[in-house]
């Protein structure tokens, strides 16, 4: 398969900017839409534009870890997070709120919600990783790996034997079998007895 020199190359520019603006819905759910499922469905969407483009091992090089790392390290975000409240005394998934006057920012808000969507967010890309590292290898190196046809048979009578070499299926058969089938007496096709 030839690769697009026009899709690679929009590929180089979009796949930043989608990431960025996943990082953008990431930090912006908690006081307006998105957060971790939608920050996480768009850096799905530029995962997707880069195995387009480059295949599985584009993708393996766009992150360092392997998928289920991703995807276990975000779980274990997601459940502390869910659960530190409760050991604090208050209810599953409730979270606090941390406003802060930093120079030159003015007002940042942070809430305790934050590192949930993170997990989520980690979760929803080792997903997308896994399903495309289960989408295996490019089909040019599948296609390198496979050997030779061998040579072909002469004729379709060489390719099979006869039927005249198989052994009779009484040979195999117990006498349970054969009482089964009406034939009691155990003879094989030949007429003679079984041993």
């Amino acid at each position: 398969m030839r690769r697009s020199l026009i899709l690679e190359a929009s590929v180089r520019v979009l796949y930043p900017s989608i990431i960025v603006l996943s990082l953008f819905f990431l930090f912006a759910g908690h006081n307006q839409p998105g957060g971790g499922f939608v920050g996480g469905l768009a850096a799905a969407a530029a995962i997707s534009l880069r195995y387009v483009a480059g295949g599985v091992r584009a993708v393996r090089r766009s992150f360092r870890l392997d998928p289920w790392t991703i995807l276990g390290v975000g779980l274990v975000v997601s459940v502390v997070t869910a659960l530190v409240p409760l050991l604090l005394g208050g209810a599953i998934l409730e979270h606090g709120t941390l406003k802060l006057h930093p120079p030159l920012l003015g007002e940042v808000k942070a809430t305790s919600a934050l590192p949930f969507d993170i997990g989520v967010y980690l979760i929803v890309i080792g997903l997308v990783l896994m399903i495309f590292e289960a989408f295996g290898e490019d089909s040019e190196s599948e296609l390198e790996r496979v050997e030779p046809p061998t040579t072909p048979a002469a004729s379709v009578r060489s390719e099979y034997r006869p039927l005249g070499q198989h052994g009779s299926a009484r040979l195999w058969l117990t006498p349970d079998d054969l009482s089964e089938t009406g034939d009691a007496a155990g003879s094989d096709s030949s007429g003679g007895t079984r041993s």
